[in-house]
């Protein structure tokens, strides 16, 4: 039985803290509402995630602590430095392990993802998260991200599940600034709590990246998984652009649609051969999507 603190209460966050409390491990869960799932073994706690002076006395005890903060996307390269700035104070100062949920980005172009491939980002967003990386390596502290593409399940956000599930669920057409037909890796939010909760009993995970099992499918296919008779159209990049006009999620996204216009596979053969996590069936994927409010 250990001790975790987990940073962010959102979809990630909050299925890790159910796993390791089903386990049996106590875990602290904070967010700054200081809501989270109810659990005997999970303590809920309300702080400023990006204060280091409220995370230090949280993490105190603690053998692995979980950097699951997201801030709004549109405020990732302004949020996103001081809150992992203070994840790596906490960890400096409890002598815990640290392990951060990271994503694709910081690989730019590079095809198919692996854990090897040269860090090369081509975006803002992309910059702001080799750099976390980087200031995680230069810590000293025993670190390790897992990196995930674009989200499916419960409450996750994602390029698809703004612009498309919406029209799926109501039959009706729907349209994204994609090539529908190029493949395409989608992360079940379950899944990375699997693969985080599977690094922090690794002895082979710091300073390391591992990717987190997913499916891989065209936007054209995926959408037939949630709609049998589903009718998708590509939108054009000016028409994406007169949404993001007056849309900031919108906008902070134009710098990522190269993602969607050719394939972005994530390589996840290392992390399921030593962690042996391995990728939930899509079709339940899905049933768990739709099932959701």
């Amino acid at each position: 039985m250990a001790n975790h603190l987990i940073i962010g209460a959102g979809p990630t966050g909050s299925a890790t803290a159910r796993m390791l409390a089903d386990a049996g491990d106590p875990v602290t869960l904070v967010s700054r509402s200081g809501r989270g799932p109810r659990h005997p073994r999970i303590t809920l706690r309300a702080a400023d995630a990006a204060d280091a002076r409220a995370l230090v006395p949280l993490a105190a005890g603690a053998a692995t602590i979980f950097d699951c903060a997201m801030p709004r996307y549109d405020r990732w390269v302004e949020e996103f430095p001081p809150l992992h700035a203070a994840a790596l104070a906490a960890t400096v100062a409890s002598g815990a392990a640290l392990i951060t949920v990271s994503n694709v980005y910081p690989y730019g172009r590079a095809q198919p993802f692996r854990e090897s491939s040269p860090i090369a980002p081509i975006s803002a967003k992309g910059r702001v998260r080799a750099q976390m990386w980087r200031d995680a390596l230069a810590s000293g502290a025993r670190v390790c991200e897992v990196r995930a593409s674009d989200y499916l399940g419960p409450g996750a956000l994602s390029l698809f599940t703004l612009m498309m599930l919406p029209a799926l669920r109501a039959g009706a057409p729907a349209s994204m600034p994609a090539d529908l037909d190029a493949q395409h890796s989608w992360t079940f939010t379950d899944d990375v709590a699997r693969t985080l909760v599977a690094a922090a009993r690794s002895g082979a995970s710091w300073r390391r990246a591992w990717h987190v099992p997913s499916s891989t499918v065209s936007v054209r296919e995926l959408a037939g998984h949630f709609a049998a008779r589903a009718q998708v159209t590509r939108m054009s990049r000016e028409q994406f652009a007169a949404i993001a006009a007056g849309d900031s999620i919108a906008a902070a996204a134009t710098e990522m649609l190269y993602l969607f216009e050719e394939p972005a596979i994530l390589d996840t053969a290392e992390t399921e051969r030593e962690l042996g996590v391995h990728a939930t069936p899509l079709e339940e994927v899905v049933r768990a999507t739709l099932a959701a409010p």
